[in-house]
């Protein structure tokens, strides 16, 4: 089964992890927006094995403010939250 993981830690400054599960090889895109929907950065943009997998987001160039994390995976789609707090 598909997964996104809450970023870790939250709040950040100014990197975070996220993970995700992939119970089969798939096209994954995982993009970072801000909340006015704006795409702020792209992390994941390819296909990729089954797994477990993780990426840092470095927002060090970023305003404070909450941020949303967006998984698509196959028929996945999985959006979280996020905080970034300098």
């Amino acid at each position: 089964m598909y997964s996104l993981a809450q970023n870790y830690p939250d709040p950040f400054n100014p990197t975070t992890t996220l993970r995700y599960d992939l119970p089969q090889p798939s096209y994954v895109l995982m993009t970072v927006h801000n909340v006015l929907g704006q795409l702020v950065k792209t992390l994941v943009d390819g296909v990729q094995d089954a797994g477990f997998r993780s990426v840092s987001f470095d927002a060090s160039a970023l305003p404070s403010g909450v941020y949303f994390y967006r998984l698509q995976a196959g028929d996945f789609v999985g959006v979280k939250k996020m905080l970034l707090a300098k």
